[in-house]
């Protein structure tokens, strides 16, 4: 059954694990940088910045369940 309580469990649990993921790409993209591949850091960046977006439309969704 759905609750409040739960989804924001839900959610909050899915923020949390991406933001980690962003923290973990962002290293990555350093490290490929330094070895000289920029293009490939780039990509790993773009996926970085998605999954901020992806982070904003979850907070707005938690907002909303308060």
């Amino acid at each position: 059954m759905y609750s409040d309580e739960k989804a924001k469990i839900r959610i909050e649990h899915w923020l949390k694990h991406n933001h980690s993921h962003v923290e973990e790409y962002e290293t990555f993209a350093t490290e490929l940088e330094a070895a000289g591949k920029e293009e490939s850091a780039g990509y790993i960046r773009e996926m970085a910045a998605l999954v901020t977006q992806s982070n904003e439309k979850l907070e707005k969704a938690l907002q909303k369940l308060e």
